[in-house]
């Protein structure tokens, strides 16, 4: 090892951990970048648009794989799996630059679904590796911490997209490099310093920790408006790029000053290295009372003599049948599906939708649902902890929030008037960065930290199947009912605010009903949130 196990433990050592996890996920956005490179792939390869799109299918269902991910986090440590992903990503998008770059021969169709799969299913990887970890160092500011780190999510795409860009003129072969090499090497710089370190135990440290995430969101926040000061400034020469690209690594590392501060100017005391970092969210707060059986003879029996299995409650943590026997998963698995399918519905038909309206250039609307997502995401992890910590508020309520958001997106959408899809797209954004950076601390509060890793892959299952549901199934089979032959005859098209109502319409009901499922389950996990309230005042 070469840095010391005392300074990995240390405040620094952990912060500079942190850091690092920052920088994955500012690359862990590599999956939706396809459209920077499809088109040099549809003319290498020589496909079709059906057979372009079930390339973008393949990369997809990649996230569907990220079980094995879930799986591998509770037996593997954090190193080892962001190896894995950063020889997954190293491997699936290399075959792809080798391809674009025309250094080999394009390969069949369906050897490319499956690097297309593996460079999809390599982010999985990453993301259980930094949230599993951060979430179990961070125990008392699990929505700051996911906040801060689905918000950098949010951001690479337009990280990605804007260096190469400013660097190498979107060249798509350069474009494929980046993703296959620089992801590569971020993973194996945090494998140095990620690792799982004790939580936060006292009051100014856990007092401590929120200021300085406050900093990470500040940070975030200027990362932002910097990529959109880019986007929309126009065209840019090269010595202006070159500006640009070195800010925005500045930007990128300037959340070391944590570390540094921490390291030059505190010395709190170090944590008992031994302390088990997997105690369940809601320790017992003192023997639970083992009341005696009779047997046959009516002697009396301990408990404690006698092995008996209780199903965990709500708070401690569950193995994943013991979970997926509960009402409460039920509930937040079903909720989730109605957000973020909905959400991904509108954003892998954003073309088509913008196009039905009389958009001809829908850029402005991606970019109107990534920065608002962004936010969206950094605000609601640090209201929801405030919150929490002020009057127990349950955070599934936020969640409600958010499918409220989403649904008045889809009535904006729906109503085909002026500016209305500027301000659907933007709603839409806010509601499915929220439901996305919400429930990741959820499913830990509620379920516990031992078996996240696998627990949080499985409620990634709804990206997959939310897109099935209502772009595959409802969009695509709504818009060709609406549909006519095109004149020219590339097929058929819809243009009308018709050709998409009913999807929106459908849609905002599903976003009502996953709202009477976060209420229900904020309903029945109060007293979870009233105990997490309690455990943040001063003792």
């Amino acid at each position: 090892m070469l840095f010391p196990s005392r300074f990995l433990a240390s405040p620094a050592g952990k912060w500079l951990g942190f850091v690092t996890a920052i920088w994955v996920q500012a690359i862990s956005g590599n999956n939706y970048t396809f459209s920077n490179y499809s088109g040099a792939l549809k003319s290498l390869m020589e496909l079709s648009q059906t057979q372009l799109n079930n390339l973008s299918v393949a990369k997809d269902v990649g996230k569907a794989f990220g079980l094995l991910s879930g799986l591998a986090s509770d037996r593997l440590p954090t190193s080892a799996i962001l190896i894995v992903g950063a020889l997954e990503g190293l491997i699936g998008y290399g075959v792809q630059w080798l391809v674009v770059s025309q250094r080999i021969s394009p390969l069949p169709y369906w050897q490319m679904c499956i690097f297309m799969c593996m460079g999809g299913n390599s982010t999985t990887w990453m993301n259980t590796a930094v949230l599993v970890t951060c979430m179990r160092n961070f125990t008392k500011n699990r929505g700051p911490v996911s906040g801060i780190l689905k918000g950098y999510v949010g951001l690479s795409t337009a990280i990605f997209t804007d260096l190469c860009t400013a660097l190498f003129s979107s060249n798509p072969s350069k474009f494929l490099f980046m993703l296959a090499v620089v992801p590569a090497v971020i993973c194996l710089i945090a494998t140095l310093f990620l690792n799982e370190t004790p939580p936060a135990s006292t009051l100014p440290e856990i007092k401590q920790e929120a200021k300085f995430f406050h900093v990470f969101d500040l940070i975030a926040v200027f990362v932002a408006i910097y990529l959109l000061a880019f986007d929309m400034s126009g065209k840019h020469g090269h010595a202006l790029s070159l500006i640009f690209s070195v800010g925005l690594l500045f930007l990128l590392a300037f959340p070391l000053c944590v570390p540094m501060y921490t390291l030059l100017f505190k010395r709190n005391s170090h944590h008992d290295l031994e302390q088990e970092i997997k105690e369940p969210l809601l320790a017992q707060v003192g023997p639970i009372a083992k009341p005696e059986m009779q047997n046959s003879n009516g002697a009396g029996i301990k408990v404690e003599d006698v092995a008996v299995k209780r199903q965990p409650l709500i708070g401690e943590d569950h193995t994943i049948f013991e979970m997926i026997k509960t009402l409460e998963f039920w509930i937040l698995f079903v909720s989730f599906l109605c957000g973020v399918g909905t959400g991904m519905c509108v954003m892998n038909n954003m073309a088509q939708m913008g196009l039905a309206l009389g958009y001809y250039d829908v850029s402005i609307f991606v970019s109107l649902t990534s920065i608002w997502g962004f936010f969206g995401r950094i605000v609601s992890g640090l209201v929801s902890e405030y919150y929490i910590g002020k009057s127990a508020t349950p955070r599934p309520l936020w969640n409600a929030a958010s499918e409220i958001l989403l649904a008045l997106g889809f009535i904006s959408m729906a109503s085909a008037l002026p500016a209305s899809f500027h301000i659907g797209s933007s709603l839409v954004g806010m509601g499915y960065g929220v439901l996305l950076t919400i429930t990741v601390p959820v499913a830990s509060e509620l379920f516990g930290l031992k078996y996240y890793g696998l627990l949080y892959n499985i409620l990634i299952l709804n990206l997959p199947l939310g897109s099935f549901l209502f772009s595959g199934l409802l969009a695509g089979i709504v818009y060709d009912s609406e549909a006519t032959v095109s004149p020219s005859g590339g097929g058929t098209t819809c243009v009308g605010s018709h050709c998409y109502m009913l999807v929106f319409v459908v849609m905002a009901v599903a976003c009502m009903f996953g709202l009477a499922m976060d209420v229900l389950l904020a309903f029945r996990t109060k007293h979870v949130y009233a105990k997490i309230c309690e455990s943040k005042k001063p003792q």
